[in-house]
């Protein structure tokens, strides 16, 4: 699949702008006028982008432009006024619950995408990233983090709990009490922390986030891809398969590589 079957008004609409180069596809938030903020029409476009992912594509990288990252929802989302064009809150509140439910499952595939075994995802976080766009940044594998990030889940201030798959990865890497803590207080992780508590890969001073994001894009797409891919898959499969059954998936993985290997030397 390639951009041109993404309709670029769509993109335009959910305030988006992507772009395939060889093996990597770069997705960028471009609303820097409302600090990058998202609406359903930005998840319904990311959902997209995934959905015609070009399988040749190995890095997915998604950034924002500006001096935000993602100010999250956009707040117009809660006025009487609403966003053009979308639906406002209190429309989505005369919805019935499983139409409702059904609607942010869509919303959340905007997120589930880039976890894909078949892809590795990389944020490259500079300024805020808050509530949708903290939890974007929890759906990458991995955070390039510039010196002046700041996470902040505030969802909690605003009555609503964090729905966009980001409960699973921050407990993932930060533990239950840290974040638990971290969602209800709504506090602000900065840079420095988020290196001391797992959330960043790396940290590096503003100046210098775009080329550590090339450096790592490059030393991940060296390898032959198929490890890549399967590894991601057992790393995915650890936490939760007891040591018996990680071994079995850890040979069968083996065994699928050497038959790849073999047919390649072949060739």
């Amino acid at each position: 699949m390639t951009t041109e079957q993404l309709d670029p008004e769509v993109l335009a609409r959910a305030g988006l702008a992507y772009e395939v180069n060889g093996l990597v596809a770069t997705v960028t938030l471009c609303r820097p006028e409302t600090k990058n903020s998202q609406t359903p029409s930005t998840w319904m476009a990311l959902r997209a982008i995934g959905a015609t992912l070009d399988p040749a594509v190995r890095v997915v990288v998604v950034r924002g432009d500006g001096d935000t990252f993602s100010s999250g929802l956009d707040r117009r989302m809660l006025t009487p006024e609403g966003v053009d064009g979308e639906a406002s809150l209190l429309q989505l509140l005369e919805m019935p619950d499983g139409e409702l439910a059904e609607s942010i499952a869509g919303w959340q595939e905007a997120f589930t995408w880039l976890r894909r075994p078949s892809i590795v995802s990389v944020a490259a976080v500079q300024g805020a990233a808050i509530g949708a766009g903290f939890q974007l940044a929890l759906a990458c594998d991995l955070r390039v983090l510039a010196d002046d990030a700041q996470f902040s889940m505030r969802e909690p201030m605003l009555g609503l709990v964090p729905d966009l798959t980001g409960t699973k990865p921050l407990v993932d890497l930060v533990g239950y009490s840290r974040a638990l803590e971290i969602c209800a207080t709504t506090r602000w992780v900065t840079a420095d922390e988020a290196r001391e508590i797992g959330l960043a890969t790396a940290v590096v001073p503003r100046a210098e986030l775009a080329d550590a994001v090339a450096d790592l894009v490059a030393a991940l797409t060296a390898p032959l891809y198929g490890a890549v891919s399967e590894t991601k898959a057992l790393l995915q499969s650890a936490p939760v398969l007891d040591l018996d059954d990680q071994r079995r998936a850890e040979r069968e993985a083996q065994v699928r590589r050497f038959r790849e290997l073999a047919s390649l030397m072949g060739d």
